[in-house]
């Protein structure tokens, strides 16, 4: 059987073929996989609800509506699509009408629409709803959301809730950022009470979320664990292939890069990459001295990654048709760079090396930070920004936090 191997180079995946290897990474095994093993066991007799999109999918890259549709025994009688919908094609954030799915004949019903939350009535019927979705290992990535409120609403319904666990992109050692501090800061980038890179397997976080008291009604659930992942594998170490999981997220690095500087990305000011060919690869701006900003973020000596100098013109999005200058991000040891600070080092040394201070300029352009304040669960962390605390001192504001969780979720882990 032929492998393949994913790279990233210059903001480009290169696919290279590959000789088989018998090894602990080739043999990871993905939750819809061992099911199809186990020949459907947990589903059988079971009218089923399938919340899932293209990256539910297995390393053939078979898709789990079809794999389900085609499954003896199971009886798949509606599909649930989250934020981009089930075959993603929906930008981020607009909401999505339930339908008819014209290739399966299925009803569709959308939890990125009137509701986030399944209803009564889209759970009637059904006997298990089961849960087939890639996430990047980010709090405020709203596939978990949609996880656990669906888990809810299959309590209250008392119906089955069944996940097939996947891998954690960004590993399940790494463990960033700050809790959700006051309940304002709550919301569907925020759900739950993680870091905001939490460090654990979806079938992990749903036992957590189920245990903890977080749902008004826990449900029945069962998980169909992965084989052979562990916890330092980051996505590259799986051999697994990758489906953009959003439109942003177009490789396996992707979700590195997305924690690294989508905080920035809620502030504005600076350009991400999105817009270009390098989403959330990069930060630049108009004026900036790219050498002077690739010497300043190196001089930090962050493990693990690299910043190079880099220019471009967006096609769309932030600066527009505008030639910029900046940073590109290059992760030279990906399982031990931290992710969540580069966006406090980065703002820190666009500020030093350029002036441009994004708070500064938000404020003045009449911007609100309620998104910002939103992903990071409080209001700290820009007024630290704001009062001028330095990002090494912001960083290690969240230490005491990753700490405790790292130990409240010790009783969940399965792998």
């Amino acid at each position: 059987m032929k492998c393949f191997r994913f790279f990233v180079l210059a903001g480009t995946v290169a696919l290279t073929a590959c000789a088989p290897v018998q090894s602990e990474i080739s043999q990871v095994k993905l939750g819809n996989e061992v099911l199809a093993e186990q020949k459907f066991q947990v589903l059988a007799g079971k009218r089923i609800g399938l919340i899932t999109n293209p990256s539910g999918v297995n390393r053939n890259l078979e898709s789990t509506i079809d794999v389900l549709g085609a499954a003896p025994g199971v009886q798949l009688v509606a599909l649930f699509g989250p934020e981009h919908g089930i075959y993603g094609d929906v930008p981020a954030g607009d909401k999505i009408e339930s339908r008819t799915d014209p290739r399966t004949g299925l009803p569709v019903h959308s939890l990125y629409g009137t509701t986030r939350k399944p209803t009564p009535e889209m759970l009637k019927g059904l006997d298990a709803l089961v849960y087939d979705l890639q996430d990047t290992g980010c709090r405020s990535y709203t596939y978990i959301s949609t996880m656990g409120v669906a888990m809810e609403a299959c309590g209250e319904a008392g119906i089955e809730f069944i996940v097939l666990d996947r891998p954690n992109p960004l590993g399940g050692e790494r463990i960033e950022g700050t809790l959700i501090e006051d309940e304002k800061y709550r919301s569907f980038v925020s759900q739950w009470d993680v870091p905001y890179v939490y460090g654990m397997t979806c079938g992990e976080l749903a036992q957590m979320i189920n245990d903890q008291g977080w749902l008004k009604k826990s449900c029945k659930l069962t998980v169909v664990p992965l084989k052979g992942w562990k916890r330092n594998l980051v996505w590259r170490d799986t051999g697994l292939p990758w489906v953009p999981t959003s439109p942003h997220v177009p490789h396996g690095e992707s979700p590195l890069f997305q924690v690294a500087t989508g905080m920035i990305g809620e502030i504005g000011g600076a350009s991400t990459g999105i817009g270009y060919t390098l989403p959330f690869q990069c930060v630049a701006a108009p004026d900036v001295d790219k050498h002077k900003l690739a010497e300043a973020l190196n001089a930090y000596q962050l493990p693990g990654v690299r910043f190079v100098p880099v220019t471009y013109k967006p096609y769309y999005f932030t600066f527009k048709d505008q030639i910029i200058s900046g940073v590109q991000i290059y992760f030279t040891d990906p399982a031990n760079a931290p992710l969540t600070a580069i966006n406090y080092y980065a703002m820190e040394a666009l500020k030093k090396v350029a002036g441009r201070d994004l708070f500064d300029e938000a404020v003045k352009a009449n911007k609100k930070f309620d998104m910002f304040d939103k992903v990071n669960g409080t209001d700290a962390m820009r007024q630290a920004l704001q009062a001028g605390k330095s990002a090494a001192e912001i960083v290690a504001s969240w230490k005491s936090g990753e700490e405790k969780f790292r130990q409240d979720r010790l009783k969940y882990l399965l792998y």
